[in-house]
This record gives C-alpha cells, sequence and structure tokens, in this order.
C-alpha cells in the first residue's frame, strides 16, 4: 500500500543530505550527483510520515563493485532448474508467429492485401525471479570464475530464434549481503513437511516512533556493474519444442461451423484465395503469447 506525502531524505556520513521527491503514489526519487557517490561512503534514509511516524534506517557502506569479465552459457542435462548465486538479471527472448495475417472470418470474408507481417516477431521481456548472492569475504581477491546463473532448458521457444540476458552486479555490505541471502534461502525452500522453517528475517529500518513496530526492507547503498549477452544459433543443442502454432481443419459446414466467439478466424491462404483451415490466434499475432512487435533499442538487427 503506498504511502504518499512523505518527508523524505538521503543522509550520507560527511553531512550530506538529498530531499527525495515523490514522482508517483509512495515512489519517492532524487538525483545524486557522482562526486557524492564514491565507494566507501555509507547512506541512511530517514522518513517521516504524514502522520508524524518516524522512520530511519541504519547506515549502509557503498563498496566497490567489480566488473563483469565474462558471461558466457556451457550445454549440459539438468533435471531441475540450476539455482545460481549471483544478482538478479534480465532475460530476454523473441517468439514468432508462422503466418501474416491475410485471410480471416467474422460473418463475411476479408482478405487483407497486401498481408499484415507485423505480428509475425515480437520480443518479450522478463524478470528472473530468483535471488543469487555470493560472498567473497574468504577469498584472497575479489573475484570469481564460473558462478552458474539460470538454466534455460530446450523445451520452449526461447533459444529457437535469439536470446539475451542482462546481468547488473550490486556490491553489497557484509548486513545487506546477509540479509539478501536469507531472502534467497527462503525463496529455494520447497515447503515440504520435513523442510525447515523460514527464517525471520529483519532489515535495517527501525520505526523511532513506535519502536515495538516491525519495518521491513532494507536500505542499502551499492554501485553496480552491468553487461549483456546475445545468444542465438547453438551448436549441437536439438530444441525440443511443440510450436504453438496448430492449423485445424474446419468441420462439415465450413466457415458457418466456426462459432462467433471465434471472430475473427484466420484462415490459411495466399494471393489467390483461402483453404478452409483455420489458424489459432498463436499462428497469426506473435503478442498472443505476450510482449511487444517493437524491437528493443539494444536488440542487434
Amino acid at each position: 500500500i503506498p504511502v504518499s506525502n512523505c518527508f523524505v531524505r538521503i543522509l550520507d556520513d560527511k553531512g550530506n543530505e538529498f530531499l527525495m521527491q515523490e514522482s508517483s503514489a509512495g515512489i519517492y526519487q532524487v538525483q545524486i550527483d557522482k562526486n557524492y557517490l564514491t565507494p566507501g561512503t555509507s547512506f541512511k534514509v530517514v522518513i517521516l510520515t504524514s502522520e508524524g511516524i518516524n522512520i530511519e534506517s541504519d547506515f549502509d557502506r557503498m563498496s566497490q563493485c567489480p566488473v563483469v569479465d565474462s558471461i558466457y552459457y556451457i550445454r549440459k542435462e539438468n533435471l531441475i532448474n540450476v539455482q545460481g548465486q549471483l544478482t538478479n538479471g534480465l532475460q530476454f527472448y523473441v517468439d514468432h508467429a508462422p503466418y501474416p495475417r491475410e485471410w480471416y472470418y467474422d460473418g463475411t470474408v476479408h482478405h487483407i492485401s497486401p498481408p499484415d507481417y507485423s505480428r509475425l516477431v515480437c520480443w518479450s521481456t522478463e524478470l528472473v525471479r530468483n535471488i543469487y548472492t555470493l560472498s567473497t569475504q574468504g577469498l584472497v581477491e575479489n573475484k570469481y570464475f564460473m558462478l552458474p546463473l539460470h538454466f534455460v532448458d530446450n523445451h520452449t521457444s526461447r533459444l529457437m530464434y535469439g536470446y539475451s540476458l542482462l546481468i547488473n552486479q550490486y556490491s553489497m555490505s557484509e548486513a545487506a549481503y546477509s540479509y539478501w541471502d536469507q531472502l534467497r534461502i527462503n525463496s529455494s525452500e520447497q515447503g515440504g513437511l520435513y523442510e525447515k522453517q523460514p527464517l525471520s528475517i529483519r532489515g535495517n529500518i527501525h520505526n523511532n516512533t513506535n519502536p515495538d513496530q516491525v519495518v521491513l526492507g532494507f536500505f542499502s547503498a551499492s554501485s553496480v556493474k552491468s553487461k549483456r549477452i546475445f545468444v542465438s544459433d547453438i551448436e549441437n543443442l536439438a530444441l525440443d519444442f511443440t510450436t504453438y502454432c496448430a492449423p485445424d481443419t474446419l468441420r462439415v459446414g465450413g466457415l458457418h461451423s466456426i462459432d462467433p466467439s471465434e471472430y475473427p478466424a484466420f484462415l490459411v491462404g495466399n494471393a489467390f484465395g483461402f483453404l478452409p483451415i483455420q489458424l489459432s490466434q498463436y499462428c497469426v499475432d506473435c503478442m498472443a503469447l505476450g510482449g511487444t512487435n517493437i524491437k528493443p533499442d539494444f536488440w542487434p538487427n
């Protein structure tokens, strides 16, 4: 439930203060000059609600984030998805529809000329829901090799045409790492009869007005490094995927056998005419699977 009309400030350990503005209900933002955002500086948030409740976090120290060196894949067989350990990423994949929109029936036969190819290719964006954490505390250097991320199997269309993975790697203080690692443990539990109880996770935000009231969440200061890769035409990977498109021969009665609830009913055809074969929405409109037919700026030609 968003809380509006709050007085929200970001404070650092050098005495600087940055006032946040409410951009939409419950969302507060501020642009801080990069000269203030140096590793080693600690920050905290102070909130005063319109009811006079004072909420304040502990200071969290911003640490240096190492660069993302390489992102790559290894073809392997997995029975279950790989539970990785890094940061949340975004996955992008592309959907295709095999037929243009050309002939359709809604009580009357219509011919689209020239055929509409605008729904053949779509791009879909999803957040990888897993929580990935890694501590380098016991390592000689602040680096790690072959850290597993999520696993994409060959039973979907994701790897059929093109796939992209964006990694956002965040540096964290020890307290922030502990908080997110506990969330990762809770989210990865299967919930069976003999599983352990979820951890009771406490953040670093406190209600100074009502100290007994628990405040959920964690305020942290992080530096971030990002990197993106594109994958297509994976060698020696056979895709075991059945297309969503299933053309169906019209029943006895032809066009009149199509129920009005299915209008517009698209048909297989060409410039010379149509066949008594009905196409599902997935055959002519990739947007029926989600996503958009507008190519993202980052996607290669």
